[in-house]
Order: C-alpha cells, then sequence, then structure tokens
C-alpha cells in the first residue's frame, strides 16, 4: 500500500493536482470513484500570506475528500515556510505538497514551479525548511528536469529525502517539453532506485493498463493520473479494479456521464454560484461528452449555457436523442 509519513492510501492511484481543475468538487467526485489520494491544485504561497479572497477559497477541503494532499508554490523560503505553517494549521489537508514541476512561464519567472529543478541543494534548503516548520507529511511534485541538458531528477530526489520529504511525485517529462512528446519513465525507475521514500510515478498513464504497466516497469510506490480523469473519473474506478483484480470494467454508458456530469456541475454550484460555476463546468462538460456519438452540436451549445438549467436541459437532450433513436430502432 501507498503509505506517506503515517498516511496510508487504500489503494496507489493518486489524482494529480491541475491547476484551474482540481477544486473540491472535482475532487470530491473523483474520490468516490475510488482514488486512494487526491491532490489539490497548486496555490501561491503569497496569496495564503496575502489572504487573498480566491486563494483562501481554495483551501477549502471537504471531509470525504481525505486523504488529500494540498499543494503550494513560490520561490522564496520565507514566504513559503509561512503558508505551509498556515495550511498546517488551518486547514484539514492530510499533506502539504511544494510544486516543482509547473512549466509555465508567470511560475518560473518568479523562481517557483519548474524553475527548482536547476538547483538541489535549493531544494534542499527549502524543503528542509518546510519539514522543520510543520507537523503534517510534507512532499515534493517534479519533473525530471528543465530540459535535456539539465536532467537533475535523481539528485532532487535524494536532497529531497535528505531534507525530511516523505514522498515524490515524478513527472517523466522536462519542463521544456510542457505536455508534448512522451514522458519517460526509465528515469522514474532511476529515481526509485535512489531513494527509499516513497516515488509516485506520473505522466502517460492513459489507460488501467498503462497504470500497471508504470508500476511494474519502474517499481513505483504510486501512480499518478491527470488528463486521463478529465471528465472521466471512471479512468480512477476502471484503474483501481484492474490493479485490484486484472479485470477491466467496462466504459460508462452516456446516461451515466451525463449523470456525474449534473452531479459535478451542482458541486461547483454549492462551493461558489451558479453564474461562475457554470462557465467553469463548459469545459469538463466537454470532456465528459467526449466520445459520447453525436455530441458534437451538445458541445458547442454548452459554451452559449449561463445557468444550470440550460446545461442540465441540453445535456439530458443528448440521452434522449438516444432514447428516441434506440425506440425507432427497436420498432
Amino acid at each position: 500500500m501507498l503509505k506517506i509519513g503515517d498516511i496510508v492510501m487504500k489503494n496507489p492511484v493518486v489524482l494529480a493536482p491541475m491547476a484551474g481543475v482540481c477544486n473540491s468538487a472535482f475532487r470530491l467526485t473523483v474520490k468516490e470513484f475510488g482514488a486512494g489520494l487526491v491532490c489539490a491544485e497548486m496555490v501561491s504561497d503569497k496569496g495564503i500570506l496575502y489572504k487573498n479572497e480566491r486563494t483562501m477559497n481554495m483551501l477549502y477541503i471537504d471531509e470525504g475528500e481525505k486523504p488529500l494532499s494540498l499543494q503550494i508554490f513560490g520561490g522564496e523560503k520565507e514566504s513559503l515556510v509561512a503558508a505551509a505553517k498556515f495550511v498546517d494549521e488551518n486547514t484539514n489537508a492530510d499533506i502539504i505538497d511544494i510544486n516543482m514541476g509547473c512549466p509555465v512561464p508567470k511560475i518560473t519567472k518568479v523562481d517557483a514551479g519548474a524553475k527548482w529543478l536547476l538547483d538541489p541543494n535549493k531544494i534542499y534548503e527549502m524543503v528542509a525548511a518546510v519539514v522543520d516548520a510543520v507537523d503534517k507529511p510534507v512532499t515534493v511534485k517534479m519533473r525530471m528536469g528543465w530540459d535535456e541538458d539539465h536532467i537533475y531528477a535523481v539528485q532532487n530526489a535524494q536532497a529531497i529525502e535528505r531534507a525530511g520529504g516523505s514522498a515524490v511525485s515524478l513527472h517523466g517529462r522536462t519542463r521544456v517539453q510542457m505536455y508534448e512528446g512522451t514522458s519517460n519513465w526509465d528515469i522514474i525507475r532511476e529515481v526509485k532506485q535512489s531513494v527509499t521514500i516513497p516515488i509516485i510515478g506520473n505522466g502517460d498513464v492513459l489507460t488501467p493498463q498503462d497504470a500497471k504497466r508504470m508500476l511494474d516497469e519502474t517499481g513505483c510506490d504510486g501512480v499518478m493520473i491527470g488528463r486521463a480523469a478529465l471528465g472521466n473519473p471512471w479512468m480512477i474506478y476502471r484503474t483501481v479494479k484492474y490493479l485490484e483484480t486484472g479485470e477491466l470494467m467496462s466504459e460508462p454508458s452516456a446516461r451515466e456521464k451525463i449523470d456525474v456530469c449534473i452531479l459535478h456541475l451542482d458541486r461547483l454550484i454549492d462551493l461558489k454560484n451558479e453564474h461562475i460555476a457554470v462557465r467553469e463546468m463548459r469545459k469538463h462538460a466537454a470532456w465528459y461528452l467526449k466520445g459520447i456519438q453525436g455530441s458534437g452540436p451538445i458541445r458547442n451549445g454548452i459554451n452559449e449555457c449561463n445557468t444550470r438549467e440550460e446545461m442540465v436541459t441540453l445535456l439530458n437532450s443528448l440521452v434522449l436523442d438516444e432514447r428516441i433513436e434506440m425506440k425507432k430502432q427497436v420498432g
């Protein structure tokens, strides 16, 4: 079983901390599909210290999501430590994760995210300072390197372990790759062999079979699923079942997808408000509808929805049309 500090997961399947996606509504929905651990989207250390309203709202955690890892980012030791202490003392998160993987320029230009990957000594200093300041287990999510010429994944993981970090989630791409190309699972295996703390593999896990193959080929302790779970929490459920039993569960029906999409919408409305939630849900609805035959016009219409009623009516119309077509075929 995957164990981080004194937190034991029911299984090794982990939801990745995707920015702009992994709020409580999404995390709770994925958790109900069996994820061993869910990770919150990254939160700015400065936003926490300045008590920014949007940032503070991002710290909300439903008890049903636990165990949960809450991710912070920053480029300065003092502010990162202060933010970690706030999370430690004022939230019900189980784990504090430090982001060392975000590749976007607005993060790296403030010496945060993937910029850390260039300096194992800084990694040691920053992680050690956070570990000393908090009681919760501290983990790190990182990429294998900045570019092909600066791959310090082994040194960085060893620095994290020496600093008292409890686990590392490793994405097998460089910062320069962003989300293109293929994930290098060989580096995940190398890092796993170089440290004793748990390693969670990340990158190109698109099917339950991919998850098992990553665990088998790299020896990692957990497998992190990101984009494959967008609009598809069944990926989590199917992966957990496949790892437990070897059985590949069937894909969800259109009706099941629509029902969970509406549940997700309602949770988002409860979390924020209808005006904001419906707009945020447009991208999620498009992900839920992916692969459903004849959903193209519905996806286009979703982008025009401004109320829950409009969105739910449009989503249900897809299944209604499907039922009518089935009746015609039977008749």
